[in-house]
């Protein structure tokens, strides 16, 4: 059942909230306003805002509470508003840093996409431009790499005492493993966007595909977002190798091992992410389960025989 409140009406707290975060924007005091939530994200409350005469809704998001442990409000700002600049991101209508509500024109006649979307092929490539594009435009002001974002959570999920497997000593040698081999051979830093969700991606007839919600983009190896994807999607290996074929118009050794080597560092990432997420907040869903079947999905990765060969020649 779809509820809808006029500016207001708010009757429990989240909608409380959001028409706190709908009374920041300057452009909107005045206006004749509704609202209604939408179904989905799992680090914020997000919400469609119409308003009267405007022939545009809004989609309005509204941060969680401990996400400022994780997210970087302003970056995620500077990457959205990049890629609008590169046609590939919704419009950033209102920003407020001290709160991180964030106001973004609503691309009616889009759908997110699912992971049966990225069963295809046509899909796939559509995604491979995306990044390719992205990659290519503004450098963010935020250097964080996917070894930061690991040790980060780490470090978190430590302090608050976070429930982590039993082998996470042998995950995390194995880990130091991958990390010293891309530092001796150097990573190439760009602009990622680091969480391929499907559901980050907006696809619609005749359109070019969109990416929205910037809250993890960073500067970051390059080949990270390719690995994080086909992890994601559950691809297989011919898929994985077209989809280094459409990016990179060749397979090389050295970029299936990065790549490889990525889908690895992505399940140890999420997990982290996930076991931290779990002390941070009460919402219905099973953070701990999801964690440790990242975890679950990094062990059996890195018990394959090919993993000295894609350390050796990363």
């Amino acid at each position: 059942m779809i509820i809808r409140r006029a500016l207001g009406e708010g009757q429990t707290q989240y909608e409380r909230d959001a028409e706190a975060a709908i009374r920041l924007v300057p452009q909107w005091v005045g206006r004749d306003i509704s609202y209604r939530m939408m179904v989905g994200g799992l680090n914020n409350r997000n919400w469609r805002v119409e308003i009267y005469s405007d022939p545009r809704a809004y989609f309005l998001k509204v941060p969680g509470e401990g996400t400022e442990a994780f997210i970087d409000r302003a970056a995620s700002h500077e990457a959205a508003t990049a890629a609008h600049g590169l046609g590939i991101a919704p419009e950033v209508v209102f920003f407020d840093p001290k709160s991180g509500v964030e106001v973004h024109e609503f691309l009616d006649g889009f759908l997110a996409c699912t992971t049966a979307d990225f069963a295809r092929a046509d899909k796939r490539d559509e995604v491979i431009e995306l990044l390719r594009i992205l990659h290519g435009g503004p450098r963010l002001s935020l250097t964080k790499t996917i070894f930061d974002l690991i040790d980060e959570h780490l470090e978190q999920a430590r302090s608050l005492g976070s429930a982590m497997p039993e082998d996470i000593d042998w995950l995390l040698y194995h880990y130091e493993r991958i990390r010293t081999a891309f530092m001796a051979s150097g990573l190439d830093l760009v602009t990622c966007f680091n969480d391929p969700m499907p559901g980050n991606f907006l696809s619609a007839p005749g359109e070019r595909m969109r990416l929205i919600d910037y809250e993890f983009a960073s500067l970051n190896e390059r080949t990270y977002d390719i690995g994080v994807f086909a992890c994601e999607m559950f691809l297989e290996e011919d898929e994985t190798l077209k989809l280094i074929e459409t990016y990179f118009g060749e397979v090389r050794a050295d970029v299936v091992a990065r790549v490889n080597l990525c889908r690895i560092l992505a399940d140890i990432k999420w997990g982290s992410w996930a076991v931290v997420s779990r002390k941070l907040n009460d919402w219905y869903f099973d953070f701990q389960k999801y964690g440790l079947w990242k975890f679950m999905r990094a062990r059996d990765k890195l018990r394959e025989s090919r993993m000295d060969a894609w350390l050796r020649a990363v």
